[in-house]
């Protein structure tokens, strides 16, 4: 465990489970939702070489098709090789990770920094002659209720969503926001987006990616998730940056 304090915020963040953040502090209130039982559905974790899902696990690269481990949401992909992998302590609040095949030799680099009122959570991927394309993201779980004030409500607005086919993979198709629940991809974001817990806190999310998926549909935590690019990008043509950043006020 790496352990990260603040004057008001602590930070301890899981090598050994992806790296994640385990648990982050701010007075008496925990903004993490714990461990339920898979690593997909806790703590704050970090998506790389590729953010969300990859249909069918399987990756076109020219003429090359790559095949992705399928074992948490088959028949497709998800999230990558980071969150469930052991990082190597690269300093405080530092972390690498060596990428297993087909994206052998690459790296993915995490940094955490604790501030005053808020974290920086740093991303980034090196491909190291690796060809095949990357995108990056970040996966927090907030918790839909503190140890005090109301239940989490939350401000996030954009101009554009991406279509769900039949599959619940993103189309290519872009339409005008539905309502919640949501498990979506959108972009154009409008404001930044932020949790309020009535009477206990407020939490903005700052970050210049140009995609969010936002989840809603957990009855214990909410998702709000800035990528580089959307889920299964490559294999819609598009492509996404290898560094992302987030502040978390």
């Amino acid at each position: 465990m790496q352990h990260i304090d603040g004057q008001e915020i602590s930070v301890a963040i899981d090598l050994d489970q992806g790296a994640r953040i385990a648990s982050l502090q701010w007075r008496d209130m925990q903004f993490v939702v714990p461990f339920r039982g898979t690593p997909l559905s806790w703590g704050w974790y970090a998506m790389g070489p590729w953010a969300g899902r990859i249909r069918d696990g399987i990756l076109v690269f020219g003429e090359d098709e790559y095949e992705l481990p399928t074992m948490w949401t088959p028949p497709h992909a998800i999230h990558g090789f980071g969150f469930t992998s052991s990082w190597e302590e690269t300093g405080s609040g530092r972390a690498q990770l060596i990428l297993p095949e087909p994206y052998g030799g690459a790296v993915l680099s995490q940094t955490v920094e604790v501030l005053d009122d808020a974290v920086r959570w740093i991303l980034e991927y090196e491909s190291n002659g690796c060809e095949l394309p990357a995108w990056l993201g970040f996966h927090p779980w907030f918790p839909r209720e503190l140890s005090r004030g109301g239940e989490a409500e939350l401000n996030f607005s954009a101009a554009k969503m991406l279509e769900r086919d039949e599959d619940g993979m993103p189309s290519g198709k872009f339409v005008s926001p539905k309502p919640e629940p949501w498990d979506d991809a959108f972009t154009e974001i409008q404001g930044m987006p932020s949790i309020v817990w009535e009477g206990a806190a407020r939490l903005d999310i700052e970050s210049d990616a140009p995609w969010w998926v936002v989840y809603t549909e957990d009855t214990d935590g909410i998702c709000v998730e800035p990528q580089t690019a959307p889920p299964d990008a490559a294999n819609l043509g598009l492509v996404g940056d290898h560094y992302i950043e987030t502040l978390f006020t």
